[in-house]
């Protein structure tokens, strides 16, 4: 009672508390002690963030961390920090090298034994790069080696950029097939900009003499070139890209820019001090030079652990009305792309960064190289005369294209790419997804002259893609399609399409994604998530002996007790004059698909179980063995990719045999009637995959060293390869059976004979890549 006797009318506690809490001086939240990192976590942190934000200043973030570095560079800690951090950045975040110069340049007009070591320790990392054949980090060492040429004494780095020229001649010479001495020229004419940006009127001699020697082997087109266009026009046209080997336009576009006075404008040069810095810039160009540690170049370079191919620019945004990329005539297009591909692929294990870098590309390029990000691809026309039109998106959506549409193989998976694009789309959706959007409709209406092995990415590609956003695409843009026969290269596009988003997720959902003329496309029998078992109608031949395996299966009944089942197909098969194998396997494996067709596991599980049957079945006759085939892919006709998936595994148990897959698919009209097969995208898959599987195996069995099986596993390839070769000859030259049908002959057989010709290129190039590979292995061996 005391208690309540002293409290204040209102409450008081409860209102002193009040006055307290509303008291804008007086915090009672415990404070966080304040925590100050340590100074090398601090230049770590600073140096890992160069140039991020577009709101700071080049010349004032250099300044910063170049003075604090030399201020404490006795510290043990921050030197060992920072001399291991910097050779790490160049490699994996290329596109800040010039900014990372310019603070080393600093450094050394402020404290010169920091570049001495820093000297010391790259070029030690690119001699043994260099040993290693890993090309790509020996041209990002060179490039900030480049970037220091000020400070180098002499002729800093020309003496050994003649040295990898004198090797190149040697490779080139020695074989016109070589790839090593091509990447050599083209890490030369990549290093040249980064040397003249870093000292302007010094060396423009001593780079038009080096590129008068590049020009021989630069003008030159590689043997392989043909083979890896990503383009395959009709005769007597033109490929898109048939001018453009990279080394030859980084060739002209040096010599282009040698005519101009050497602009390099795209190229930063973060080591040139405003008016105001004045004094800076004098110490800059006072500063102590330093000689170049040697570099030294084995006699015999090696390719390393990545194929070396001629490369060739792609884009995806020729042709526009308004140049939003640099056009293939600036050298901005090779800089630019160069410096996005090696953060693209050097990042690979973290494609959040990546997208992240793709996105921010204006704030690692001189000013005025871009327009305003997100500027609509209309408003481009308003740009005022002689200023720059080029998106950073599309800049960096084309590069990831490139890679995405590189032949024959791109340095990562492709699944990769499709989640830089993925994540970069996250970041900045309407920034992103219109340059997507017109990257799209470029390729779909050049699907008719694509590499049909870059038809079926870019089909891979956009169906992950929209499933990773809804579904949703602007169908009706290509309605007027849905007319066309299943053959033309666009409606084919359109059929694959829907099938693979069907997987992707299932019918009745991609249904409501799409305008009423696609409806059609997308059968009712689509929508069953399992489809019908042909027994159950007792209309079909042998289907009491089908429903009885079946129950006998689901039941797990032992092979004897399904064995009297099999005779009696035999004896009635007899009777009827048909081949009675061919008929027992066609009821037992289709049986299999139906009781294994509740999930991939059932169907894995009954196959293993009835093992041994199916590869006596298929040991016994080759039309046994494509009938395992055909039942599978007839059952699960309304969903192939699970047919594919089906036959995939039947492989790995070698009940089928890759050479079964390619006759199935490619002799005769199992896979579809007058060439038909050709133009869809799953067979295109099933039997892609199971060449790629043999060439994997061979390629495993080759590396591992041993001689057991090797010749064996060549020359099946081999056989592989010119079965196939023997079937798609045929079709693309017109000469096949079912092309002089009266169904096709009607301007149909230009379709067939033309969709020939593609596979037949893709293939023809998968076989000379192996055997490319097999003589490598044994020059090596």
């Amino acid at each position: 009672m005391a208690d309540t006797d002293r409290r204040q009318p209102g409450g008081g506690y409860n209102n002193r508390k009040r006055r307290y809490r509303d008291d804008d001086d007086y915090d009672r939240r415990p404070q966080r002690r304040r925590y100050d990192a340590p100074l090398p976590v601090r230049i770590r942190k600073q140096l890992l963030g160069l140039a991020e934000s577009p709101l700071r200043r080049w010349h004032e973030e250099v300044q910063s961390i170049a003075h604090v570095v030399a201020d404490h560079y006795e510290d043990q800690e921050l030197r060992t920090s920072f001399l291991e951090l910097v050779p790490q950045m160049l490699v994996e975040q290329p596109l800040k090298t010039p900014f990372v110069a310019a603070v080393v340049l600093i450094i050394n007009s402020l404290k010169p034994d920091v570049l001495s070591d820093l000297l010391a320790r790259v070029t030690t990392a690119t001699e043994e790069k260099v040993k290693e054949g890993e090309w790509r980090d020996v041209k990002l060492y060179l490039k900030f080696l480049a970037c220091l040429q000020s400070c180098l004494e002499g002729e800093g780095l020309f003496p050994l950029l003649e040295e990898l020229f004198s090797r190149a001649v040697d490779l080139q010479t020695a074989s016109s097939d070589d790839t090593i001495g091509t990447e050599l020229v083209k890490i030369i004419l990549l290093t040249i900009p980064y040397i003249i940006a870093a000292a302007p009127t010094q060396w423009q001699q001593k780079a038009a003499e080096l590129m008068d020697k590049t020009d021989v082997i630069a003008s030159e087109p590689h043997a392989l070139q043909v083979l890896i266009d990503p383009y395959q026009v009709e005769e007597g046209a033109e490929s898109p890209t048939a001018n453009l080997s990279l080394i030859g336009l980084l060739q002209k576009q040096l010599q282009n820019e040698a005519l101009n006075g050497w602009e390099l404008s795209c190229l930063p040069r973060p080591w040139q001090m405003p008016p105001e810095e004045i004094e800076q810039q004098e110490k800059l160009d006072n500063a102590q030079k330093h000689a170049l540690p040697s570099i030294s170049i084995p006699e015999k370079v090696v390719a390393g652990p990545r194929p070396l191919f001629p490369e060739i620019y792609f884009s995806v945004y020729v042709g526009q009305d308004i140049e939003s990329v640099p056009p293939v005539s600036n050298i901005a297009s090779s800089l630019i792309r160069d410096a996005l591909l090696d953060t693209i692929n050097a990042l690979d294990f973290n494609r959040g960064v990546t997208a992240r870098f793709l996105i921010d590309v204006d704030c690692y390029f001189a000013p005025g190289t871009f327009v305003k990000r997100a500027t609509p691809f209309d408003r481009l026309r308003d740009v005022d005369g002689g200023r720059s039109t080029w998106k950073p998106e599309d800049v960096a959506v084309d590069a990831v294209f490139s890679q995405l549409f590189a032949l024959p193989t791109p340095e990562h998976k492709l699944v990769y790419y499709h989640s830089v694009l993925t994540e970069a789309c996250k970041i900045a959706p309407a920034a992103v997804a219109p340059s997507l959007g017109r990257a799209i409709r470029y390729a779909y209406q050049n699907t008719h002259r694509l590499d049909l092995e870059l038809c079926y990415r870019f089909l891979d590609w956009f169906t992950h893609h929209l499933s990773n956003f809804g579904f949703m695409w602007k169908w009706t843009e290509w309605v007027d399609d849905v007319n066309l026969p299943d053959m033309h290269p666009r409606k084919a596009f359109i059929l694959g399409a829907l099938d693979k988003e069907i997987r992707l997720s299932f019918a009745q959902r991609i249904k409501g994604t799409l305008p009423e003329p696609y409806q059609a496309l997308i059968g009712p029998e689509k929508e069953q998530d399992t489809p019908e078992f042909k027994f159950n109608d007792d209309r079909t031949p042998f289907a009491a002996e089908g429903k009885e395996i079946a129950a006998l299966l689901k039941r797990k009944a032992s092979d004897e007790e399904i064995q009297p089942v099999i005779d009696r197909i035999h004896s009635a098969a007899l009777d009827q004059s048909i081949d009675p194998l061919v008929s027992s396997t066609d009821v037992f494996m289709t049986a299999v698909c139906w009781v294994g067709s509740k999930s991939l596991s059932h169907v894995l599980a009954c196959i293993e179980r009835t093992k041994d049957r199916l590869l006596d079945a298929g040991a016994a006759s080759e039309a046994a063995r494509a009938q395992i085939i055909t039942a599978v892919v007839a059952y699960w006709s309304a969903h192939p990719g699970v047919a594919i998936t089906i036959i995939e595994k039947l492989l790995n148990y070698s009940i089928i045999t890759p050479g079964a897959v390619i006759d199935w698919a490619l002799v005769g009209d199992r896979a579809g009637p007058y060439g038909q097969a050709l133009s869809k995208a799953w067979v295109f898959e099933l039997v892609f995959n199971t060449v790629v599987k043999v060439t994997s195996r061979l390629r495993q069995v080759v590396s591992s060293g041993t001689s057991d099986g090797t010749e064996e596993e060549v020359a099946s390839m081999r056989e592989l390869f010119k079965s196939m070769e023997d079937a798609l000859v045929s079709w693309a030259q017109g000469t096949k059976d079912q092309i002089m049908d009266p169904v096709v002959s009607d301007g149909g057989e230009d379709l067939v004979k033309r969709w020939g010709q593609r596979w037949l290129r893709v293939f023809r190039r998968r076989s000379a890549i192996e055997e490319t590979f097999l003589l490598e292995n044994k020059a090596t061996a």
